[in-house]
């Protein structure tokens, strides 16, 4: 029996391979370990009739650089120590899961073998004493230092139960810590229904979770509750809000219902920490047949929801082999759906019956949550009057924005529409950035869905509706070319508002468009197969100025500018000189275009006045 034996596995080269790739942390041989335990108990459960609930335990105790995992489950004969615990992968889980339909089987957990040879990592030798329930005077003793040859023998009776010893490697001693162990029990194993204890301490899964717990308690308690639960789930956010995953046929993944209804239950939650709508602090655990499986399933959740935690169980989705990642396949296809569905009747229930706190959700992820309303139609309902939108007035609610006279409601297409804001601002209506995340798009859905007229600054279009086309003499448009354009500026003659305002320079986008694709240097920092189809465009843009110089014959100066322009007086002139520098402000404001230099502008206004004074003072003021 004492006769050293060879695992039924040729293990040179994978104990490294799962040191380095299966297994993310040390951490995990305990998550391991006390899985085992955990099927070793509910087999006894199910195999033997003597065995009493209450004796169901399973204990961590350290004791220098040792760690002891200790469980009052089934114990091993000598037959299954050779046939489960030394041959790896062949552990007697998965057999007796297969032996039963329904109840304590499906609470077991994984392979016994795949787990316990993470065991090896960590420890430097490792022993198991086990007692059979089958044959509870015999008391064996596994021990390996390699986990590539072992021996099995008899030692002194102990109940019926798993003990597992690790003497942990130099390198690994930090596992032997009791605050450290409880905190990973207190995710890892906070499902398990039998009590976990540290050091003789207190169980460490004690307290039922939120979407298990039957007790009578209050609306405020249950809140309370749901929110301590989720900020052991949260290192770097405190949880704001709380919204249930609920399963809707029986037990999560219950096989008879339909994947597309419900396969996981559990708990997501609002973070309380402001995001920006790019920011990705998605934090998604998840548990599978009671076990932390995976506590980075961030992919699970919409891209959207970066503001999102939560901690769901299901016993269908389907685990890698290192049991810390989950398969993509239809379960967790359907699994997304549902956390979707979750996610937005959650947040639906918090607008109506939290306003509190859903005002501070507001303030904290405004901009991820104008992606979010752009998702789905229903979050778009829900957040679409409630969000806030940069604007050339501050973040201002989407249906502030709308410009009642004339229902129409602007926005920027891009960060040069600096003449449109300007023209805007003086008529004092508000502008929203189409340039900041989502803004131009939830503009466009919302002119849509309330029958608003939308104004994209910065298009053709837009020119069109803001500059109503005007016709005056050839000779007229020739003067005011010739005495207020530039040679790059193009003379339109229009009404618009406000009539304050007499001139106007615009960059023509299409012009400039066509300058920068046909312009030699295109040809280094371009593709030349971009290149050809960018040039197939602009060849059908006709080659003009690259400015329209807006003439407003709805203000008092122009029209009386052009109806004084033969008497060549010094008036026409300063009146002439002083509109230039006006133009040359008011492009300067703008963000595209032919720069004007402003110092040459406010000398031309001091001069202006100076002429329209008649002569220089006399005297200092």
């Amino acid at each position: 029996m004492d006769s050293v034996r060879t695992t039924g596995v040729n293990l040179t080269g994978l104990l490294a391979v799962v040191s380095d790739h299966l297994y993310s942390t040390p951490l995990v041989v305990i998550r391991e370990l006390v899985q085992n335990g955990h099927d070793s108990i509910t087999r006894r459960q199910f195999e033997d009739s003597d065995f009493s609930v209450p004796d169901a335990r399973i204990d961590l105790e350290v004791d220098g650089s040792v760690l002891l995992v200790r469980d009052t489950g089934a114990g091993l004969t000598e037959d299954e120590i050779h046939r489960f615990l030394a041959t790896i992968g062949s552990g007697y889980t998965g057999r007796l899961r297969a032996q039963i339909e329904s109840g304590a089987g499906s609470d077991l957990i994984g392979l016994f073998g795949i787990g316990f040879l993470s065991a090896f990592v960590v420890a430097s030798n490792v022993q198991v004493t086990t007692t059979s329930f089958t044959s509870p005077e015999l008391t064996l003793r596994y021990e390996s230092e390699t986990g590539h040859t072992y021996t099995v023998t008899p030692v002194d009776n102990a109940p019926v139960g798993t003990t597992v010893r690790l003497q942990l490697k130099a390198k690994h001693e930090s596992l032997a810590d009791p605050l450290r162990i409880s905190a990973a029990l207190g995710t890892y194993a906070t499902l398990l229904r039998f009590p976990i204890h540290v050091q003789g301490g207190s169980p460490v899964n004690g307290e039922p979770v939120p979407w298990r717990d039957t007790r009578n308690l209050t609306t405020l308690e249950r809140r309370q509750n749901a929110i301590a639960f989720a900020a052991r789930f949260e290192h770097t956010f405190e949880p704001l809000a709380t919204m249930p995953v609920t399963s809707t046929n029986g037990e999560p993944g219950d096989t008879s219902g339909e994947l597309d209804k419900s396969v996981v239950q559990g708990m997501l939650w609002i973070q309380d920490g402001g995001t920006y709508g790019t920011f990705d602090n998605r934090n998604l655990s998840v548990f599978v047949r009671n076990m932390l499986l995976d506590d980075d399933a961030r992919d699970l959740l919409p891209r959207w929801a970066g503001f999102v935690g939560g901690a769901i169980e299901s016993k269908l989705l389907t685990p890698t082999a290192s049991r810390e990642d989950l398969q993509r396949d239809a379960v967790y296809e359907a699994t997304q759906k549902q956390l979707l569905s979750a996610l937005i009747d959650g947040m639906h229930t918090i607008a109506k019956t939290e306003p509190d706190t859903w005002r501070r959700v507001l303030r904290r992820h405004n901009t991820a949550l104008i992606g979010a309303a752009l998702a789905d139609d229903r979050l778009f309902e829900i957040l679409s009057d409630e969000v806030r939108v940069p604007s050339s007035e501050g973040e201002i609610a989407i249906r502030d924005l709308v410009h009642r006279p004339t229902n129409r409601l602007h926005v920027t297409v891009g960060a040069g529409s600096g003449f449109e804001d300007m023209l805007l601002r003086a008529q004092k209506i508000p502008v929203a950035k189409g340039e900041f995340y989502g803004v131009l798009a939830l503009t466009r859905r919302y002119a849509q869905e309330h029958s608003i007229e939308l104004i994209e600054l910065g298009t053709e279009a837009a020119n069109r509706q803001m500059f109503m086309s005007y016709e005056i003499d050839d000779m007229d448009r020739a003067w005011l070319g010739e005495h207020l354009a530039s040679s790059e500026e193009q003379v339109i003659t229009a009404h618009f508002e406000p009539a304050s305002i007499p001139l106007v320079s615009v960059p023509d986008r299409q012009a400039e468009l066509k300058r920068k694709i046909e312009d030699d240097d295109a040809d280094s920092r371009i593709s030349v197969s971009a290149l050809r189809l960018a040039r197939m465009y602009t060849n059908q843009i006709d080659e003009r100025p690259p400015v329209k110089l807006f003439v407003n014959m709805a203000n008092p100066a122009i029209t009386r500018l052009i109806a004084s322009r033969q008497q060549h007086s010094e008036g026409v002139a300063a009146s002439i000189r002083l509109l230039r520098s006006v133009k040359a402000l008011l492009s300067a404001s703008g963000d595209e275009g032919p720069r004007q230099d402003i110092a040459e502008a406010l000398e031309g206004i001091s001069a202006t006045v100076i002429t329209l004074i008649g002569q220089p003072p006399t005297k200092d003021l």
